[in-house]
């Protein structure tokens, strides 16, 4: 779909289109958490960009990838903002990282938003987290026409792939893969003692897999604030205990579920007092267990990347649905691109549109001044015709495939004497 790598979509004044991040594939969960976005992280990236003069920009932060999508004059402006509001380095960045531009950004916008690129196969919770990410950048006026057509392709082909395939089928989420890993690995589940430590999206989808599979009703919650643990507790008819006897409660426990979200280990060996068995799951990024609780014997640590390889007899259906899931994006992608070569091109077609009609109207001004029998009214239709004719034949030149697009824009403006600027 790259056309031999010919067209680039930039907008002269704004620069070129970019998505630049790292994520579960060559980053490891401590170097994700270095780069991790928080919510306020992610206001005053917008912030900074929108008085750098940055046109338009999106970030999306999750458990598996951090990546920022927008226009700069070169990628370093957008990786420059990351790390000034994040603990990660450049340098830890280029290690991992990846830089995509054009075309190859908008085909990676669409494989990341449609759960391709997810680290379990058809993860459709990113696509909320693309929709609040524009919804935020359009807020802040920092979404630009191209963008916010591009979050809609996105989105509509999201929604295709998830009601048109089954690619979404089984394990498709950290939640469920780590309800999933309990119910092989904990014999008599529904009798044993669970502790939810953190209600956060990832702890909620969690309980309610939870609830829903293992059939057990008396799982524990515990959150730093209580009053959001009742809440939620309310709603499926478990129990709430005070975050002060979170060390009596984890001695009780046969499994501790931790989705805290914190910036560092929320739970480490010193509150383990242990006289059975305890498995310990992290869902959190970065880490919030301290790797110190496997000194204790009795300790078995998952964090969510290994739960992300935790595959079950769907997946290889799942897999068989990406061809069929590739060619809804191809569709979609196809238009959108369409659209944008479109875009790039109108401003020319319309400035030379203009200066076609200025040297007719000086030509038919010259010839009414000779001429005393002169038809102005029929010189006018004819000159509009051979106009748009010509502006038709340079149209389709620019939308031909074979040909270098800013080249030619370069030579119709250079050759029609029309000032380098957005029309």
């Amino acid at each position: 779909m790259e056309n031999n790598g010919k067209r680039h979509f930039s907008l002269s004044s704004e620069g070129h289109f970019y998505a630049i991040g790292l994520n579960y594939k060559k980053a490891d969960a401590e170097i994700r958490g270095h780069f991790s976005v928080s919510e306020t992280a992610q206001n005053n990236i917008l912030q900074q960009a929108k008085e750098e003069g940055i046109a338009s920009l999106s970030v999306i932060s999750t458990c598996n990838r951090t990546e920022m999508y927008g226009f700069a004059q070169h990628p370093f402006q957008l990786i420059k903002l990351l790390c000034e509001h994040t603990h990660g380095t450049v340098e830890e960045f280029e290690k991992v990282a990846y830089v995509h531009k054009g075309r190859h950004a908008i085909n990676h916008l669409f494989k990341v938003g449609t759960g391709l690129d997810s680290q379990i196969l058809g993860d459709f919770e990113i696509i909320s987290q693309f929709r609040q990410s524009f919804k935020k950048s359009k807020k802040m006026e920092l979404l630009n026409a191209f963008m916010e057509r591009l979050a809609n392709a996105v989105i509509q082909a999201s929604k295709r792939i998830k009601t048109e395939t089954e690619i979404s089928t089984g394990a498709t989420s950290v939640s469920f893969a780590a309800v999933q890993y309990i119910m092989a690995r904990v014999p008599y589940v529904s009798e044993k003692n669970i502790l939810l430590f953190g209600i956060g999206k990832i702890g909620r989808n969690t309980c309610e897999n939870l609830i829903k599979h293992t059939k057990n009703d008396h799982i524990t919650l515990i959150n730093r604030t209580k009053v959001k643990a009742e809440k939620m507790a309310g709603k499926f008819n478990l129990l709430v205990k005070d975050y002060a006897n979170i060390q009596s409660e984890i001695a009780q426990s046969d499994v501790l579920i931790v989705a805290t979200g914190a910036d560092r280990p929320t739970i480490n060996k010193s509150l383990l007092h242990l006289k059975k068995p305890l498995l310990i799951l992290d869902l959190s990024i970065p880490k919030n267990v301290d790797n110190d609780v496997l000194q204790n014997e009795h300790v078995t640590l998952i964090h969510l990347d290994e739960l992300s390889r935790v595959t079950d007899q769907t997946l290889a259906h799942r897999q068989s649905q990406i061809p069929l899931a590739q060619t809804i994006i191809e569709e979609i992608e196809k238009e959108f691109n369409t659209w944008a070569e479109h875009r790039s091109f109108a401003p020319t077609i319309k400035a030379l549109k203009a200066k076609l009609s200025e040297i007719k109207a000086g030509e038919i001004d010259n010839q009414r001044r000779k001429l005393a029998n002169f038809d102005t009214e029929q010189a006018e239709i004819i000159s509009d015709r051979i106009i748009q004719q010509i502006t038709k034949h340079f149209a389709n030149h620019l939308k031909d495939d074979s040909i270098e697009t800013s080249e030619s824009i370069h030579l119709i403006r250079k050759v029609f004497q029309i000032e380098n600027k957005e029309s």
